[in-house]
């Protein structure tokens, strides 16, 4: 059980959180603590700006000295942190700096907790960082998916990457593993997609006209027996995009377990890998700091690897 919360802390706001509200700063800086009680010592007054009231829409100012009570967490879920794979989110560190982490995220691994998680990868990364005073990732990836994914060390490097995103001038590279022969002239992908739920809960995406207008650009990087290795470029960013629209266009991709075809899934796990083959290959971007362009690649995880070296032998 954590006690990080149980004793009353008093805080100085620095040009980093200033202008950001006073509810959203405490949801950031009070991790795993549910919001219901958050907005409870707001409400109640217990948390002091300047030794006043505050109201949640309260915008910070910098020097503004903050008094946040304790705040019981008994029934707080405890996060059952492996070691092991601690170790391994270590090992998965591509770049650091004081703005940014950018991490080469496993597959299988969700990118937070939730859903019936114990943990995910920001949980993991916040244990082996416990003095970093902010970290949020800044987009996300299928927690299948495995591959480059960036987190922000400072709020307004969060920002400046977010405005990236919405102006599309974050360059995001995927390598997908999908059965039969792409034809090399098909380039792009343009299908609309509806999210759903099935019966159990789960969360689907289809394509549907009248869905949300979305776009994937492919290039061939090589062809094997029974399947294509591709390169896609999500110029939308909706949820499973790639993996729909591989299946849209009739090559779905290797153990994709939603959308996947069940001879080419059998062919490929004969071949000794289990994993779905979708990697975020690499992420281009101007740095937060810097103002440069920036590019990131993670290698391929050993499955992926010994797959690509199998389909070479068995050409």
């Amino acid at each position: 059980m954590s006690d990080a919360f149980d004793k009353v802390q008093f805080v100085t706001i620095e040009e980093d959180n200033h202008l950001q509200r006073i509810d959203n700063y405490l949801v950031s800086k009070m991790k795993g603590v549910p919001k219901s009680k958050i907005y409870r010592i707001l409400r109640k007054g217990e948390v002091r700006v300047n030794k006043k009231r505050a109201k949640p829409d309260y915008k910070l100012q910098i020097n503004d000295y903050l008094r946040i009570p304790p705040v019981k967490i008994d029934d707080m879920p405890t996060q059952q942190l492996n070691v092991n794979s601690l170790a391994y989110i270590k090992d998965a560190i591509i770049y650091e700096d004081d703005r940014l982490l950018v991490i080469n995220k496993p597959s299988g691994m969700a990118v937070h907790g939730g859903s019936g998680l114990s943990y995910g990868l920001i949980e993991a990364l916040r244990a082996l960082r416990p003095n970093s005073p902010y970290l949020e990732l800044v987009h996300r990836l299928d927690r299948d998916t495995s591959g480059c994914i960036v987190l922000a060390k400072k709020r307004s490097a969060l920002r400046h990457l977010h405005e990236q995103l919405r102006d599309k001038k974050m360059d995001k590279t995927y390598h997908a593993l999908v059965a039969g022969h792409w034809p090399e002239k098909r380039s792009k992908v343009s299908a609309g997609l509806q999210k759903n739920q099935i019966q159990s809960g789960e969360r689907m995406v289809f394509a549907d006209e009248n869905g949300k207008h979305s776009e994937t650009r492919f290039s061939v990087i090589g062809y094997y027996p029974h399947a294509s290795l591709l390169e896609a470029k999500p110029i939308t960013g909706r949820t499973h995009q790639i993996r729909v629209h591989c299946q849209f266009a009739g090559h779905a991709i290797a153990n994709d377990s939603k959308y996947g075809d069940e001879a080419f899934t059998k062919y490929i796990k004969n071949l000794g890998c289990k994993r779905l083959f979708l990697h975020a290959k690499s992420i281009e971007f101007i740095h937060p700091a810097s103002e440069k362009l920036v590019k990131f690649e993670a290698p391929y995880d050993k499955h992926l690897a010994h797959l690509i070296k199998a389909l070479e032998l068995s050409k």
